[in-house]
C-alpha cells in the first residue's frame, strides 16, 4: 500500500502518494478553492475525514469511504440547544474544528473531534452523529480558560493512549492539559509544572490558564508527552503527573508544532519562530530543532530549508512524523511543503507554490 501525504490548505485538500522509487507524486486535490483545516485518514487510507471552515457559511465536515473517490457531507459537531432560561438564549456555535483523532484500535468506527470554542465531541458511528462530552464542559477549571491567539478557546490536541483507549489527554489554548481515564466520564487537570510567563508571577504556574500550542504522545513509550507551549518546550516523562520545562532550545523556545518519534521518546522535533507579534522564522531562516536526549541538547536541522528572507510559519498541525520515525513532512503559511526521509537531517522541497498550509499528515 502506497504511503500518502495529506496537505490541508486554504484552497483545498491535496493528496500525494509515494511511488516505488520513493518520490512523492500529486494524486488529487479535493474541495478546490475551499479552506480545509484538517484531514484524518484510516491506516489503509480508505476512510478519510476532511474538516472545512467556510467562514460565513460555517464549519463543514466531509467523509470518504473509498479513498477519496467520492465524498459525503456530514453534519458537523454542534452544541446542543439551550433548554429553558432566557427566550433568546443561544447555544454556542462551533467556529472551527481544531483536532480530529481516531478513538483507539479497539473502536474502529469511533473518533474524537476538538473544536473552538473548546469542546470535545465523540462519534461511534464513523462521524454520522456526534455527542458533546458534557463532563468536560462542566469541569470547574473551565471557568479560567481563555482565548489565546484567537478570541475563542481552542481544543487542538487529543492524545488517545495506545495502552487504553479510555485514557485521553487533551490540550487547550488557553486551558492547559486535562486528562480522563474512564472514557470521558471524569476529567482532572494534568498540567502541573507548565509555566505561563505572560501571566503575573503568582499566576504563572496555574495549570488552568496555560497556553499549550500542541501536545503529542510517544506511541511505544506512552508515559512520555511533549508540549510546544507559547513560551517554551515542556516534557512529561511520568504519565502526566508533572511537566518539566526545557531551557536548551538553541533558536527559539516559541513555536506551534511538535512531533515525537513513535519509538524513541527522547527524540522530538520543533519548528521554532520569533514571538509574539512577529511570528516568522528567526533571522529569516527556516529550521527544525531536534532533540535526541530528552531536551538536554538540540541539533538545528536546516539542509534543504530556505536560509534567507523567509517568512514561513509552521502551524501546530503542519509538522508530522510517520510510524517509522524516519519520514517527516512540514508545511508553511507561504505554501511550501518539505519532506525528509532521514529524520530531518535533509529536507526536500515538494512544492513552494501551494496555498497556505494548515496541516499535514502522513498515513
Amino acid at each position: 500500500m502506497a504511503q500518502r501525504l495529506y496537505v490541508s490548505s486554504k484552497k483545498g485538500l491535496l493528496v500525494y502518494e509515494r511511488d516505488s522509487g520513493g518520490a512523492w507524486q500529486h494524486k488529487d486535490t479535493h474541495f478546490v478553492g475551499s479552506p480545509v483545516t484538517l484531514a484524518l485518514a484510516s491506516p489503509n487510507n480508505k476512510t478519510i475525514f476532511a474538516a472545512l471552515n467556510l467562514g460565513h457559511f460555517g464549519v463543514k465536515l466531509h467523509r470518504s469511504t473509498d479513498g477519496g473517490g467520492s465524498w459525503t457531507e456530514l453534519t458537523p459537531p454542534q452544541f446542543p440547544k439551550v433548554e429553558g432560561g432566557e427566550k433568546d438564549a443561544k447555544a454556542p456555535t462551533v467556529n472551527g474544528i481544531w483536532a480530529m483523532e481516531w478513538a483507539g484500535r479497539d473502536k474502529p468506527n469511533a473518533l474524537w473531534i476538538g473544536t473552538a470554542p473548546a469542546a470535545l465531541f465523540y462519534s461511534n458511528d464513523n462521524g454520522t452523529t456526534w455527542t458533546l462530552n458534557e463532563p468536560l464542559q462542566n469541569l470547574p477549571s473551565r471557568a479560567k480558560w481563555m482565548g489565546g491567539g484567537t478570541v475563542d478557546t481552542a481544543l487542538h490536541s487529543i492524545c488517545v493512549d495506545p495502552r487504553d483507549s479510555g485514557r485521553v489527554a487533551i490540550a487547550v489554548s488557553c486551558g492547559g492539559v486535562t486528562l480522563t481515564e474512564d472514557d470521558g466520564k471524569n476529567w482532572r487537570v494534568a498540567g502541573k509544572g507548565l509555566r505561563a510567563e505572560f501571566m503575573p508571577p503568582d499566576k504563572q504556574y496555574d495549570p488552568d490558564i496555560q497556553d499549550a500550542h500542541m501536545m503529542v504522545q510517544c506511541a511505544d513509550q506512552p508515559n512520555v508527552y511533549w508540549i510546544q507551549h507559547h513560551n517554551g518546550i515542556f516534557r512529561s516523562y511520568n504519565n502526566l503527573e508533572s511537566w518539566e520545562e526545557i531551557h536548551t532550545a538553541p533558536v527559539s523556545k516559541f513555536g506551534f508544532a511538535v512531533a515525537v518519534h513513535p519509538r524513541k521518546p527522547d527524540t522530538a522535533w520543533f519548528a521554532p519562530a520569533k514571538k509574539d507579534e512577529f511570528r516568522y522564522p528567526v533571522d529569516g531562516k527556516v529550521v527544525v530543532q531536534r532533540t535526541d536526549d530528552g531536551g538536554k541538547s538540540f541539533s538545528v536541522q536546516r539542509e534543504g530549508l530556505p536560509q534567507e528572507n523567509a517568512f514561513d510559519l509552521v502551524y501546530r498541525h503542519a509538522l508530522c512524523v510517520d510510524d517509522t520515525g524516519d519520514r517527516l513532512a512540514m508545511g508553511s503559511t507561504t505554501g511550501s511543503v518539505w519532506t525528509s526521509d532521514n529524520g530531518g537531517g535533509k529536507w526536500a522541497l515538494l512544492s513552494a507554490h501551494l496555498p497556505p498550509v494548515n496541516a499535514v499528515r502522513l498515513v
